[in-house]
C-alpha cells in the first residue's frame, strides 16, 4: 500500500499543493502535519510509520517535507529500511522500491558520512591549532580574576565565623558552593606556599 504524507511548517500555510499532487498520483490514504521541518516530533508521521507495514510505501511530495538536514533525512530513511518500509518522492526520482531510487538514496547515505567527516577532521585540525597556541579546550584551570581578587577576603570571613556559607556568598555574590570552596582551597593553598 502507499501512503501520503503532507507537511507544512506553520498554520497559516496550506497544504493543497501536495493534496492535489497526491490525488493525481492515486493515494488515498494522506497523512499530515502543520509543524517545522526542524521540530523532530512530527505527530501525524509518527502515527503513519505505527500504521504502515514492511512492503508499503511512504510517499512525499518532496524529500524536505520530512526533514530540513540531510543527516536527518538519512536517519529517517535508514529507519524506514529497517521496518521494510519503501520511500518515493512526487517530484524527485527516489524510489526506494526501484534499484536505481536505492542507489541515491545511498549515494545521499555516503554523502552524510563524508560531510561528518569533515566536520570531524575540521575539528581536530582546529583544535590542535588552538593547543600549539596554548589554548586547551574546556573550563580555565584556577580562579576567574574576580574571585582571585577577593579569596583571602572570603576565606577570613569564614575563619572568624561570624557569618553563615550562605551569608558569605550572598555577600560576595558568589554562584555557587562549589564555587565557593573552590575560593577558599585556593586561599588556604597560597598561605601554605607563603609558610613554605
Amino acid at each position: 500500500m502507499e501512503f501520503g504524507y503532507a507537511r507544512v511548517s506553520t498554520q497559516e500555510q496550506n497544504l493543497d499543493l501536495q493534496l492535489d499532487a497526491f490525488s493525481k498520483a492515486g493515494i488515498i490514504k494522506v497523512f499530515t502535519d502543520k509543524v517545522s521541518g526542524v521540530r523532530s516530533d512530527k505527530p501525524n508521521l509518527n502515527e503513519l510509520l505505527k500504521y504502515a507495514r514492511s512492503g508499503d510505501t511512504l510517499v512525499v511530495w518532496r524529500l524536505d517535507r520530512l526533514g530540513r538536514t540531510t543527516v536527518q533525512l538519512i536517519q529517517f530513511i535508514e529507519e524506514l529500511t529497517k521496518q521494510g518500509i519503501n520511500l518515493k518522492s512526487l517530484t524527485e526520482p527516489i524510489d526506494t522500491s526501484t534499484a536505481t531510487g536505492t542507489l541515491i538514496v545511498q549515494i545521499f547515505c555516503v554523502l552524510a558520512e563524508h560531510e561528518r567527516n569533515v566536520l570531524r577532521e575540521r575539528t581536530k585540525a582546529g583544535l590542535t591549532a588552538a593547543r600549539t597556541r596554548g589554548r586547551t579546550g574546556g573550563r580555565p584551570r584556577g580562579l576567574v580574576n574576580k574571585y582571585e581578587a577577593i579569596k583571602y577576603f572570603v576565606k577570613d570571613t569564614y575563619d572568624k565565623k561570624n557569618a553563615t556559607i550562605d551569608e558569605i556568598m550572598k555577600a560576595y555574590k558568589i554562584p555557587s558552593k562549589t564555587t565557593f570552596y573552590k575560593i577558599l582551597k585556593s586561599a588556604e593553598q597560597r598561605q601554605l606556599e607563603k609558610k613554605q
